[in-house]
């Protein structure tokens, strides 16, 4: 038995921990804040902000743990050399996990490092940088925190007229203490997807999931698809870049790696986190033989993985909350329309189980799968529509911005 230290315990780490827990591994899940949803599920839980690297040394010296997996950005990572140093596991790895949560880091190991077609970009401090790199980059654009995560802080600017605007909620939107913002010309794709990739222990081959489709709205997932429909050249141009990157961070687990399509048909490389990603949670709909959750508790483990196979198509939809709450019933959703949701069949609502709901937040997901060879957007079109029936509103329109 191992005995992991997770930091953050958002509904990623929940499943994460459920995977753990059900290979009798012993997991200590950390938060800002009491009860987040993997702590529901752990053995024991931490509440404090990862941030002050004090903090998180002395939990780590409390607990002393074979192995650290990271769930969020807002983490002090330089000190997880320092654990590494001391024989700790960190997932994937300190090198990885301290590049990929900052956006400077990770897009100049891509574009300048090794070469990654990208977005053309700037970096800015202060709006006097922000507004020349604007000049040079042209509209439209986009802008986001250098630190942040769940599209928080970031958005798209057409115009002189919306940089103020764009510049302060990037900042605003910053976590931790990074008080910087990326501006980025605007690809004209055609579509996204996720590429997760697992990298392994033991000198094994990393490996790849089915591509998955995915729409995100002011960088905030909101729905996925599995199979997502990619020319072999795309997806081997896709495989490569994701490689090559992964390799380039070092370390075991799964790789949530985001790319453009373009109307053309090139592959752009947009970002990359190094943790299950949350267009992934497809996979809990049995779209693959192991879910990405799964997956990711086998390379940290260093376990075998003798293959990813794709089993079923299929989409997901996320339930966002219609308003505040912080009472049970309704942080649950309970009072919404689960028994009309679930007559439908090859259907699964996940619930994250987060104290509090505020409007717009993503409170859990809907899971629809169906035969490989179905019409993978009928499926999309289901989840949307059950999304929509369990909450009495449309989360697809409701909270746009």
């Amino acid at each position: 038995m191992k005995k992991i230290l997770l930091l953050g315990s958002g509904e990623l780490g929940k499943e994460f921990v459920i995977a753990a827990m059900r290979a009798g591994q012993y997991v200590i899940a950390c938060d800002r804040y009491d009860n987040a949803p993997a702590m529901q599920v752990a053995d024991e839980r931490e509440v404090f902000s990862m941030l002050d690297g004090d903090a998180l040394e002395a939990v780590v010296k409390k607990h002393q743990p074979d192995i650290i997996v990271p769930e969020i950005e807002a983490i002090r990572t330089e000190r997880l050399f320092k654990f590494e140093e001391q024989g700790i596991q960190v997932v994937p790895s300190a090198r990885a996990v301290n590049y990929t949560m900052n956006r400077r880091a990770i897009r100049d190991l891509a574009a300048k490092e090794l070469g990654l077609r990208t977005a053309k970009y700037f970096y800015a401090k202060t709006f006097e940088e922000f507004k020349a790199a604007a000049d040079e980059i042209g509209f439209p654009c986009v802008v986001k925190p250098l630190m942040s995560s769940s599209g928080h802080g970031q958005s798209y600017v057409h115009n002189d007229g919306e940089l103020e605007t764009a510049f302060k909620e990037a900042m605003e939107g910053s976590r931790g203490d990074v008080k910087e913002v990326i501006i980025e010309e605007f690809i004209d794709f055609d579509s996204e997807f996720t590429l997760l990739t697992v990298t392994q222990q033991h000198g094994w081959p990393t490996l790849f999931c089915p591509p998955i489709g995915h729409v995100q709205k002011s960088g905030d997932y909101r729905e996925s698809w599995q199979p997502y429909k990619i020319s072999d050249e795309a997806l081997k141009q896709a495989q490569m870049m994701a490689d090559k990157v992964t390799k380039a961070l070092t370390g075991a687990g799964i790789w949530g790696v985001e790319f453009f399509l373009t109307k053309q048909g090139e592959v752009i490389f947009s970002e990359l986190s190094p943790r299950p990603h949350d267009t992934g949670m497809v996979t809990l709909g049995h779209t693959t033989n192991l879910s990405e959750f799964e997956l990711h508790f086998r390379a940290v483990m260093g376990l075998p993985i003798a293959g990813i196979h794709l089993e079923h198509a299929g989409a997901s939809a996320v339930i966002l909350s219609p308003k505040e709450a912080k009472t049970p019933v309704d942080r649950s959703l309970l009072d919404y329309n689960f028994v009309d949701a679930l007559k439908e069949d090859r259907t699964r609502i996940r619930i994250f189980g987060k104290p509090e709901a505020h409007k717009g937040r993503r409170m859990g997901v809907v899971l629809c799968y169906g035969e490989i060879g179905d019409d993978v957007n009928a499926l999309r079109d289901k989840a949307k529509r059950l999304a929509k029936t369990v909450l009495g509103t449309d989360p697809y329109t409701k909270f746009e911005h």
